[in-house]
């Protein structure tokens, strides 16, 4: 069975619904925890409960985030709907090309946010976790077709283990963050 892919964001009233901090949280969160209520969103990414409602629906206008079954009101949990984004280059249009950059930043804030928490935390995780993480930096020659094989390779990879796809995980697994950022040096 082949994972799923992430979803290209070309329209630009959606990449606008992506560009906030607190929505970028959110899905970030809710994509690598499974389905939470606003409630729990909002102790998870800082806000408050009614704020983070405002935000789901706003992202579920575009149909990155919906509703769970078989909750209501502030009890009702909320799930990502994709494993992932590919934002379109929108070379034609540089005003929309600004805002997906403005998103890349937002992104990179929450991975520098998700490593600093790791930081302060890691004296409160089991040591096998500890021992497990990593924080490397490569640089590698190649060339713009050989990256995009080896991005590719990569995420073909991690696509089985990402927390909306993988079913059955063994016990003991947990949610783990992985970051990765390729660009000509």
């Amino acid at each position: 069975m082949e994972s799923p892919k992430p979803r290209r964001v070309s329209d630009a009233d959606a990449l606008k619904a992506l560009a906030h901090p607190l929505r970028v949280a959110l899905l970030h969160y809710l994509t690598g925890v499974g389905p939470r209520t606003a409630s729990e969103c909002a102790e998870a990414v800082g806000s408050n409960a009614s704020n983070c409602s405002w935000h789901l629906r706003q992202l579920a206008k575009f149909g990155f985030v919906e509703p769970v079954e078989g909750g209501s009101g502030r009890e009702r949990p909320w799930r990502a709907t994709e494993v992932g984004f590919d934002l379109d280059d929108f070379a034609d249009d540089p005003a929309t090309r600004t805002q997906r950059d403005a998103l890349v930043r937002m992104q990179l804030n929450e991975d520098n946010r998700l490593t600093a928490r790791f930081l302060d935390r890691q004296e409160e995780l089991p040591k096998e976790w500890v021992r497990a993480a990593a924080l490397h930096g490569y640089t590698v020659n190649v060339t713009p077709a050989e990256l995009g094989e080896l991005l590719g390779a990569v995420d073909e990879l991690l696509r089985p283990y990402l927390v909306p796809v993988r079913k059955g995980a063994p016990e003991g697994a947990e949610p783990a963050h992985i970051g990765i950022r390729a660009f000509p040096r």
